[in-house]
């Protein structure tokens, strides 16, 4: 029984150690990197198939150390993100570069999640529009001639 009691006691002491070591990590840095965005949406509206699909998430770091990026992911392989790989110091700007592949047909909401330093350590940008397949060309049928060039269905029957 005093096994137990022990065995129980050593428990608990841990498990409020291991929560103060949390709380301590949980403190955020007032100083640290703060990463602000003109938007976080972008529309594309309706757009043809094979068109442009390209658009910049403009930032700026509004914290008081270097913001880096660590990360931008798009949440399929048809939307591919572009960084700067190098350290923003406070008060400068950036872009997020997102291309979404316009080959697709049908309407798309896709998003780029960003990983840094910031306070706000994971941040998502979405991009959403319609792709529409372009307009099929009007072309005339073509008529069967025969060698004169005579059009078949104008011809006299020979029988």
């Amino acid at each position: 029984m005093k096994k137990i009691v022990f065995l129980l006691s050593l428990g608990i002491i841990s498990f409020s150690m291991k929560a103060q070591d949390t709380a301590k990590a949980a403190t955020p840095n007032p100083n640290a990197a703060e990463i602000s965005f003109e938007t976080d949406m972008h529309d594309f509206g309706t757009i043809k198939q094979g068109a442009n699909g390209t658009y910049e998430f403009k930032f700026k770091n509004t914290g008081k150390e270097p913001l880096i990026i660590s990360n931008a992911r798009g949440s399929c392989g048809c939307t591919v993100p572009e960084w700067s790989k190098d350290p923003i110091k406070p008060g400068d700007s950036g872009v997020i570069k997102t291309t979404y592949d316009t080959k697709r047909i049908g309407a798309f909401t896709k998003t780029v999640t960003i990983s840094s330093n910031a306070k706000t350590a994971t941040k998502v940008l979405t991009i959403k529009g319609m792709v529409e397949a372009p307009e099929k060309e009007q072309t005339m049928p073509l008529k069967k001639v025969d060698e004169d060039g005579t059009p078949l269905e104008n011809s006299k029957s020979k029988f």
